[in-house]
């Protein structure tokens, strides 16, 4: 585990600060302020700094998002997928691994570069790295025992898990009250802002560690996990995130946890009762397996086993038709509560993102049906929508379809991607028909819109050097 500090974070929170982002300013630690302070002095030194902020807050504006914790979630995204100072600013992943949210503001990219080196903020952070330090310091000790405690409940050692990452950043310039906690493969970060004289909010990083210790073996038994998919009818109508509804390992591990927070919180003064309201609210969100996990963790707690010795037998022991009665007993609450852990893929537009799932997989006609539904019900990003038509009509060799699909798609599309992307298939379309004149066009234009993009950006210089030709193998 470690409790850190980065300057690349800070150099993307002190950007939307510097744009308007003033969320929880009044309750924010001293340092927030403090150091919007001296970021408007220095702006107001040189007309290039000037003009960087200008062109930088211009995008913000246009990418601001209605929630301002929204605002403050793609941001905090897109600055775990970056590579920072002292060397510039660029992406760790290929666009295509990078989440939706983060892929929303990539365009900042080179805007935050001349943000950060006409404004000077590297000489702004210098100065505070020890009072950032003192922060971790100070919160050093508590956060250690809290996943030292979780550790000996489970019976299970950190060191049991090299190779993956556990990392929890502080960093003052966002809002007090909001918590980001994401995982990146095999890493795992919570984003946390202290405030004037706020304590850490331990569950939420507790809840990350559990994901941390119990996701990666819940993955170790994947004949377990398809026998036990049935138990995601059970759930269909609860008001949990789409993600839990369509991945029972993702169901699984969750319900594992509440059943963890439940048998531990408040320690073992805990009244009876308030473990048993725990369960109960749990269960009416749609987490319909945190009543087993909670009776197998009485027994797992006299046994001497480790977690990771117990946990084999401790999901191979579900019974599938009686969960499925007692979650037929269930009623579900109208909401649930949001879940703190994005993955790298956030089910942010479960019928888009379950339409791209089917894309990939080659069965375009439910792809079609389901980017056709999310249209129609304008209940999602209809730019993406018609992106995955015009991807659609291309599969089915329907060259005029997806023109107009793609030509659609650059009318109400805002993520850098599907704009890029829409010029680029066009661009392949125009020279398909001879059109090289209308090609480079549209080669030009997905050069300017996919500045920050890699792959979009190879592409389009591709296109503006030669003719698109098909590949010769099929598709």
């Amino acid at each position: 585990m470690a409790l850190d500090t980065s300057e690349t974070l800070f150099s993307v929170l002190t950007a939307i600060n510097t744009c308007g982002y003033d969320q929880e300013l009044g309750v924010s630690h001293p340092l927030r302020s403090q150091i919007r302070t001296e970021v408007a002095k220095s702006i107001q030194s040189t007309p290039e700094a000037k003009e960087a902020t200008r062109a930088m807050c211009q995008f913000y504006d246009e990418h601001r998002q209605p929630d301002a914790s929204r605002t403050l979630a793609q941001y905090v995204s897109f600055a775990l997928y970056l590579n920072g100072p002292p060397a510039p600013f660029s992406l760790k992943a290929k666009e295509a691994d990078i989440p939706p949210d983060a892929t929303y503001v990539l365009g900042i990219l080179p805007l935050l570069q001349k943000f950060y080196d006409s404004v000077g903020l590297h000489s702004i952070w210098q100065p505070h790295q020890e009072a950032y330090s003192a922060l971790t310091s100070g919160y050093h000790e508590p956060v250690a025992k809290m996943l030292f405690d979780t550790e000996i409940y489970l019976k299970i050692a950190s060191s049991q898990y090299l190779g993956q990452g556990f990392t929890v950043y502080l960093d003052p310039m966002g809002a007090p009250g909001q918590i980001n906690a994401r995982n990146y493969g095999s890493n795992y970060f919570v984003v946390i802002s202290p405030g004037s004289g706020s304590s850490l909010k331990m569950d939420q990083i507790r809840h990350t560690y559990l994901h941390y210790l119990l996701d990666p073996l819940a993955l170790k038994y994947p004949t377990t996990m398809k026998r036990l998919t049935p138990l995601l009818d059970s759930v269909k109508t609860a008001p949990i995130d789409e993600s839990f509804k369509t991945d029972v390992t993702l169901l699984l591990t969750e319900c594992f946890i509440r059943a963890i927070e439940a048998r531990t919180t408040g320690g073992n003064k805990a009244p009876e009762a308030e473990r048993e309201q725990a369960v109960e609210g749990s269960l009416q969100q749609g987490f319909i397996l945190t009543r087993y996990f909670y009776d197998a963790l009485i027994k797992f707690e006299k046994d001497p086993a480790g977690l990771r010795n117990a946990y084999g037998d401790i999901v191979s022991n579900i019974d599938v038709g009686k969960e499925e009665k007692r979650a037929a007993q269930v009623q579900f609450a109208n909401q649930a509560d949001p879940e703190l852990l994005h993955l790298s893929r956030p089910m942010e537009g479960k019928l888009l993102v379950t339409a791209e799932q089917r894309l990939s997989a080659g069965d375009v006609n439910n792809a079609q049906k389901l980017a056709q539904e999310a249209l129609d019900e304008k209940s999602e990003d209809p730019g993406r929508a018609l992106f995955i038509l015009a991807q659609v009509a291309t599969m089915n060799r329907d060259m005029q379809g997806a023109r107009n699909y793609f030509q659609r798609a650059l009318e109400v599309a805002r993520e850098p991607k599907v704009v890029a992307w829409s010029h680029i298939y066009l661009g392949r379309i125009f020279d398909l028909q001879e059109n090289r004149e209308a090609a480079v066009d549209q080669y030009r234009a997905a050069l300017n819109a996919g500045a920050s993009l890699p792959e979009a950006k190879e592409a389009a210089e591709r296109g503006l050097q030669q003719p698109y030709e098909p590949p010769s193998h099929p598709q």
